[in-house]
């Protein structure tokens, strides 16, 4: 009800009614027409009677209600199903401005910023040093785990870590069954790299969180990080990507030099492996 009276008429492609219209927003009639649902039915939607609902007529409410995705998950909640997969609230689009401010802020140590597909959509200078991110190389995450032979002479225990970064590459596939985008990537990864074929024949599941890695970096030897996926509710489209150093192989100190301008001018592009 709170949402139906937010919504003039005109914003919904119908007269206001003029003075006979007592209250404000849309009547309970109005939601139901531009819905295509009854009018009976509709009322007992908003009194929360247990009625039989189906995605499709929450789907043909929420638009009616110009509901926002959050809202959308929470009226499929209250209905007892399953909620559609989160989607990013277009008013929270510009947020990009200060995700980037927070992996800056993250230096020395390395961050980075994947979209749903693992494709990067930035990285701080760090993760250019450490990892080996740069231009010329695939954008995608998972690709790039298995095809760049910088990335991968660098992190040790690769053999390890590699069924697991597959297992959770399916989990995020099985949040959008249906998506093309996801397919996509998969075949590509399938057809550059016979390892990646055989570990996603094995259809192990593993949710994001956190990894343990050792890399050998050619300047300072061993780093020892820890990966933390994390996520911003209002742009569940991103994942990012920040890597803590632990207390061993004095790897917080490394972290320093390497960004430092002496370390700089020692990381210089093209690195060696």
């Amino acid at each position: 009800m709170s949402r139906r009276v937010r919504i003039s008429p005109a914003e919904a492609g119908l007269p206001d009614g003029g003075a006979r219209r007592r209250t404000p927003g849309l009547r309970r009639e109005e939601v139901a027409v531009l819905a295509g649902v009854g009018v009976s039915w509709y009322q007992w939607l908003e009194q929360g009677r247990d009625i039989t609902v189906s995605p499709q007529v929450l789907d043909a409410v929420a638009r009616v209600l110009r509901l926002s995705p959050a809202e959308r998950r929470h009226l499929y909640a209250l209905a007892a199903l399953n909620p559609p997969a989160p989607e990013a609230d277009p008013e929270a689009r510009d947020m990009c401005q200060g995700l980037r401010r927070l992996i800056d802020a993250w230096m020395p140590f390395p961050a980075h910023i994947m979209d749903a597909y693992w494709n990067t959509v930035m990285y701080n200078d760090a993760a250019a040093i450490v990892l080996g991110m740069r231009p010329g190389i695939s954008q995608n995450c998972l690709i790039a785990f298995f095809t760049d032979p910088l990335y991968r002479s660098r992190m040790g225990g690769w053999e390890r870590l590699a069924p697991r970064v597959v297992a959770q590459y399916r989990a995020a596939c099985s949040d959008r069954p249906e998506d093309d985008g996801f397919r996509a990537v998969v075949e590509e990864a399938k057809e550059a790299s016979p390892e990646f074929a055989a570990l996603w024949e094995r259809r192990d599941v593993m949710p994001g969180g956190q990894v343990r890695k050792e890399l050998e970096h050619p300047l300072v030897g061993t780093l020892v990080v820890e990966s933390t996926q994390l996520r911003v509710p209002a742009r569940p489209d991103l994942v990012i990507v920040m890597h803590t150093p632990l207390a061993e192989a004095d790897t917080e100190a490394k972290l320093e030099w390497l960004v430092s301008p002496e370390g700089r001018r020692g990381a210089m592009f093209p690195l060696a492996g």
